[in-house]
């Protein structure tokens, strides 16, 4: 096995770029992009200071570079979408810090941190300079937790353009109000016979407005415009969030499965949106979870019937999908001890022997680049089954292994990697008293 690592670890060592902070650093990156319509980042874990940043560093080189034009990311579609009203300057926001303001569920830090703050700040200065309002560049959330504040914005659009419609959208959706904006506590009830399904409602008022789009376009109104597009996809995510709500209480292959189905459909409608307008073709990068980003065709998870994002995006798109992989060894992290719970600043401990990250410590370069794409030495090197770490909102120390590891094939899940091997928390923009506290080390309290 020490030979086999050693052998990996010198073909690793000749491809790696390290990574300086230099401007040069991802000119690989760019070049392996190419042409590609979307280029989807990971992260190794929900909470990782040096996973946003670097991510936002690539990002801004694919706008500026590239023409990337949506940074679409891990979030819910209402709330991300007042990032994008701000980006765009038709917002009533009047700072970074208010925008991100929507993100009230939890985990808060996910996107409410000091990175996305710098992005956000970055993205309205960029479009304010930009002569053309058609190259703005947009933000958007592709998640579908949003139940109840999506059917608010459908019935809230509706109210502007149309109250008659605001009328049937409402009374369609009453059928979700009797749980106490609880997505949770429906599916539950729904489980138990104890009330009928919301599907059909849910389902008639987005075929509603969809008729609507496709009378606005025949009309010779040309394509409709942003807000009824925003429209549209809240009550897409209505429909898809009561399917997956349902399907919570059945296990955890279906709901994973709708849930990245959802995903995957969102950015799919973000690039036909985009192309419809006439303007510059749609190039999107998105920010999700390696679990997300990285082709489940190379998981264990994929083995068990589970599909994802990154898996579904070379489905549709083919080489014109970049699946990048970031993964870190040691550190800190910024993650709850339990659902809803605060978050805390946690440490990472060192990878599991027999990892990945414990493999790519031994080769004493701290940060790297490693392209895969088109390297049949490294796809070979790279083919076997290793652990790789996943650390999500909800980081367990004492049960790593089982609560934060799975087995993947890197060559075949990512198209480039990012290793950086020693990395410290995100900072929300309103740490708790326990994140300010951190933990105590693990010696404690024999040890002090």
């Amino acid at each position: 096995m020490q030979e086999t690592a050693t052998g990996i670890g010198e073909a690793i060592r000749a491809a790696a770029i390290p990574l300086t902070g230099h401007a040069a650093d991802y000119d690989e990156l760019m070049e392996l992009v190419g042409d590609a319509r979307v280029v989807l980042l990971g992260e190794a874990t929900h909470g990782t200071h040096e996973f946003y940043h670097e991510r936002a560093r690539i990002t801004r080189r694919l706008i500026v570079e590239k023409g990337f034009n949506a940074v679409a990311v891990e979030a819910d579609w209402p709330d991300a979408y007042r990032v994008n009203r701000y980006v765009r300057g038709t917002g009533d926001d009047s700072s970074p810090g208010e925008a991100l303001a929507g993100f009230e569920r939890f985990p808060t830090w996910m996107w409410r941190n000091t990175a996305v703050l710098s992005l956000v700040g970055w993205l309205r200065e960029y479009n304010d300079a930009l002569v053309d309002d058609a190259r703005q560049v947009g933000f958007y959330g592709l998640d579908l937790y949003s139940l109840y504040g999506s059917i608010e914005a459908v019935i809230g659009y509706l109210e502007e353009v149309d109250p008659e419609a605001a009328g049937r959208a409402r009374r369609r959706y009453g059928c979700f109000e009797h749980f106490g904006e609880d997505p949770q506590a429906y599916g539950y009830a729904v489980d138990l016979g104890i009330t009928r399904e919301c599907e059909d409602q849910a389902v008639q008022q987005l075929h509603e407005l969809q008729r609507r789009a496709a009378e606005l376009a025949g009309q010779g109104g040309g394509m409709p415009g942003d807000e009824h597009f925003f429209a549209e996809q809240n009550a897409r995510l209505v429909r898809n969030a009561e399917e997956y709500y349902r399907s919570m209480f059945r296990g955890r292959v279906s709901s994973w499965n709708l849930r990245d189905r959802h995903m995957a459909e969102t950015l799919e409608a973000l690039v036909a949106h985009f192309d419809a307008r006439g303007g510059p073709p749609a190039r999107v990068v998105v920010w999700e979870h390696n679990s997300h980003v990285g082709d489940a065709r190379a998981t264990e998870m994929g083995e068990e019937g589970e599909w994802n994002v990154g898996q579904l995006a070379r489905e549709r798109w083919g080489g014109d999908a970049v699946l990048v992989g970031f993964t870190t060894h040691h550190g800190t992290v910024t993650a709850a001890s339990d659902w809803d719970r605060p978050g805390e600043r946690k440490r990472v401990r060192p990878a599991l022997a027999g990892s990945w990250e414990a493999l790519f410590h031994m080769l004493d370069v701290p940060d790297f680049l490693l392209p895969l794409r088109g390297r049949p030495e490294l796809l070979r090197a790279l083919g076997e089954m290793r652990l790789e770490r996943a650390i999500g909102v909800v980081y367990l120390p004492r049960s790593e292994r089982v609560s934060h590891y799975f087995h993947a094939r890197l060559a075949g899940q990512f198209d480039a990697v990012v290793h950086l091997d020693e990395t410290r928390a995100v900072e929300p923009l309103e740490p708790s008293d326990a994140w300010h506290g951190g933990e105590p080390p693990e010696t404690f309290p024999s040890g002090v």
